[in-house]
């Protein structure tokens, strides 16, 4: 059988070669997926190729029926079905052959984005895993529809008739899961269409997850057109009145409806492939530590009501697979309920019992826009703690937010974080996030250690050390304390900042000395009073200009990438820093590991200049190159060959500027804060939750060294790849009446041989 499946195949991959109108299809589709791909990739520096997947189904909608529409409509049309139907084919291996021969056509046609996908891995650190996703999603989503375009063209013999009815089928299909048409549904209706929809399945699969369900829906709902197609050819050897028409026409009927409900039934089947880099949907191996460590029970409550909006729908099925994980992780300590609190009054008044508040959402009902409400949030309780959730606004980050509460619930020891006050240093109320993103771990205090004489910094009372930026050089005394120490094991966060702006010329920047550059010297790290810049990779800024908002982008905020292996950085990307001075130390030195550094773009000028957003950066490639903004250093791998057991002293880590944790910068991205958190676990030694923080899902930042290699990138996509299907169709169409005359010569020889 499959060898007859590839003889049909080949011969309908051949057919497409051979015709023009398979090539103007394939350049049309290319030249516009891309050029809207690029439109959006260029714009937002993102190193992700979301902007082309997100708009896939719907550039399938079109293309694929027009692909299929000729498969089984051109045959009935030409009276060729049932000479190929004679031939010792059945008509399963037909149908199976033509649709083999379409979804090749269609991959070969969207490896043309290759290079696209090729070109964004190398310019940035973008997870390949993520785009091996997204392309086995397009493969899965390309077969379905194939399957609905070979079907189409099977009940008819009108090539446009079939397209039709294969376009509308698609759309359909793609356009029920969209929340245009679910805030218009009812619930269970809502439900129903978005288990069938095409969108859902195809998003969770291009995140970076196969799952189980979603490869049950694409298989069942292409097998189910595949099978009505082989009925559409079969039921015409069959006599409409006859016994063996009734049952093949039942049959497929029971088909069709077991296919139905088991994808609306499908939701409940589990089991996934993660194959992002960093397993960024897979509990971690430090979640599974913390839970399989309890001995006691902890109880968790998912407060979920049956009427919510449809666009929640994936972050809804991603907390159900969270919470199952968890519990199987925790060996029956934790014990996980869900509860519906429309469904009485004594589960609402359980919700808000704990803190668990309705939600109001928009619905279309009787033409116009109604507000409904309903429950979507977590409890934790441990003994008399809890930690509640009231809204899930989002899932990427639950696992941290679930296991660290549980740890915290059950771990009655909290590290100390002491922000270091005087000098005009700032303290813990100038960094809103960082400080309640880290207060539920550590207990957060203040120490006055300019005007407080008794102040003595402690390792046995102090775990972390923060010194935020002073503004004035700290007395000789202060700056033996801090030494002091970390010499006696303690660990420092030292948020350098080396530029302030100049109150009296605005634009302008002047140097600031603070007496920890000495602190750090004196163990291998020199703190430079330049100003780093990367004109490579930066942060857009909006200025006004006249009556307009300009954005451009500001070298002076460069958006740094990972300069080393190190704990505190594990599984991010980038984060940005605004005005930061760079760190040099002696090559080679084991106790030192750079953090963050710029790109290949990256300089400094002289503290002093401008530092406006509009200031011209004209200088040359050799006064470029890497730039390191924040280092660890750690004293005991100053041992041979970096192994532990060095030199004493405590952990500190240094980063070039304190910007980068005030709210506008931790808004702006995300890593920021996550750095900073894993930086304080780390000097605490306590790692056990970096691994869980650093679960990022935010892609990273896309940046070319130079405008040749961006515009390379971009013009060889959109016109290098279609103006390679336009060369190999114009040689193959051309010598197409040459092949034909060529084996019509070879058959006419071999019958003069025979006579």
């Amino acid at each position: 059988m499959m060898k007859q499946i590839l003889l049909v195949a080949r011969k309908e991959l051949r057919s497409f070669f051979d015709q023009p109108t398979a090539y103007v299809l394939a350049v049309a589709f290319l030249g516009l997926g891309l050029y809207m791909a690029f439109r959006s990739l260029y714009a937002m520096s993102v190193a992700s190729l979301r902007p082309f997947f997100d708009l896939l189904p719907w550039l399938l909608v079109v293309f694929i029926p027009a692909v299929a529409m000729k498969s089984l409509a051109e045959e009935r049309r030409g009276r060729t079905l049932e000479w190929l139907i004679a031939q010792p084919l059945t008509e399963t291996e037909v149908v199976l052959g033509k649709a083999l021969g379409s979804w090749l056509f269609v991959m070969i046609t969207l490896a043309g984005t290759l290079p696209m996908a090729v070109g964004v891995l190398l310019a940035s650190e973008a997870d390949p895993g993520i785009m091996v996703a997204q392309y086995v999603g397009a493969a899965l989503l390309t077969a379905q529809m194939i399957a609905i375009g070979i079907w189409a063209s099977s009940i008819t013999r009108n090539q446009i008739t079939a397209f039709i009815l294969g376009a509308i089928t698609c759309f359909v299909l793609v356009l029920i899961g969209t929340p245009i048409v679910q805030i218009g549904l009812p619930r269970l209706l809502g439900g129903w269409a978005a288990q069938l929809s095409v969108i859902s399945h195809f998003e969770n699969v291009a995140r970076g997850v196969v799952d189980l369900r979603d490869l049950l829906y694409f298989g069942s709902t292409c097998g189910l057109f595949l099978l009505l197609a082989v009925a559409a050819l079969g039921g015409e050897r069959l006599s409409r009145g006859g016994a063996a028409f009734r049952r093949l026409r039942l049959g497929t009927g029971v088909i069709a409806l077991a296919v139905l409900m088991l994808n609306l039934l499908g939701g409940h089947v589990r089991g996934r492939i993660d194959l992002t880099r960093d397993d960024l949907f897979t509990l971690s191996d430090s979640s599974r530590d913390i839970l399989g460590g309890l001995d006691d029970v902890v109880n968790l409550t998912f407060f979920v009501s049956d009427d919510l909006p449809q666009e929640i729908q994936l972050t809804e099925r991603d907390v159900r697979d969270l919470v199952a994980d968890l519990q199987n992780a925790s060996n029956g300590m934790l014990v996980a309920e869900e509860v519906n609190p429309d469904d009485s009054d004594d589960a609402a008044d359980q919700a808000s019992s704990v803190g668990v508040m309705p939600i109001e959402f928009n619905v279309l009902r009787d033409d116009e826009l109604q507000v409904k409400r309903g429950y979507f949030g977590l409890a934790v309780t441990y003994a008399d703690e809890q930690e509640i959730i009231p809204v899930i606004d989002r899932a990427d980050d639950l696992e941290f937010r679930l296991v660290s509460a549980i740890a915290n619930m059950t771990n009655d020891d909290r590290p100390t974080l002491a922000f270091m006050s005087g000098f005009e240093a700032k303290d813990q109320f100038y960094y809103r996030s960082f400080r309640e993103s880290i207060g539920e771990r550590y207990g957060v205090v203040t120490i006055d250690i300019e005007n407080d004489s008794t102040g003595v910094l402690e390792p046995d009372s102090i775990d972390v050390l923060v010194v935020a930026a002073p503004a004035q050089p700290v007395s000789p005394g202060v700056e033996a304390a801090i030494d002091g120490y970390l010499d006696a094991g303690g660990a420092a966060l030292l948020l350098m900042e080396r530029h302030a702006l100049s109150p009296q010329s605005p634009g302008m920047s002047m140097p600031v000395t603070t007496g920890l550059e000495r602190l750090l010297s004196g163990r291998g790290v020199e703190a430079s009073g330049d100003l780093v810049f990367d004109v490579a990779s930066a942060e857009r800024v909006s200025m006004r200009q006249g009556i307009f908002n300009v954005a451009r982008t500001y070298p002076l905020w460069p958006v740094a990438y990972t300069g080393g292996d190190h704990s505190t950085i594990r599984d991010l990307n980038n984060v940005s820093f605004g005005w930061a001075a760079p760190f040099t130390w002696e090559e080679g030195d084991p106790s030192v590991t750079p953090l963050w550094s710029t790109t290949e773009g990256g300089g400094t000028r002289p503290a002093g200049g401008m530092i406006a957003p509009n200031i011209e950066f004209a200088t040359s490639e050799d006064e470029l190159g890497i730039h390191t903004l924040a280092v660890a250093v750690d004293p005991s791998m100053a041992g041979d060959d970096g192994e532990e057991g060095g030199g004493p002293g405590g952990r500190i880590v240094a980063v070039g500027d304190s910007d980068f944790l005030e709210d506008r910068f931790v808004q702006a991205n995300s890593q920021n804060l996550i750095f900073a958190a894993n930086a304080v676990d780390w000097l605490a030694q306590d790692e056990a939750l970096i691994g869980i923080r650093s679960k990022d899902r935010t892609p990273p930042s896309l940046s070319f060294q130079s405008d040749a290699g961006r515009n390379t990138l971009k013009w060889t996509s959109l016109i290098g790849v279609p103006a390679i299907f336009v060369l190999f169709g114009f040689v193959r169409v051309k010598g197409r009446t040459a092949r034909a005359e060529r084996r019509w010569n070879e058959a006419a020889d071999k019958e003069d041989g025979d006579e």
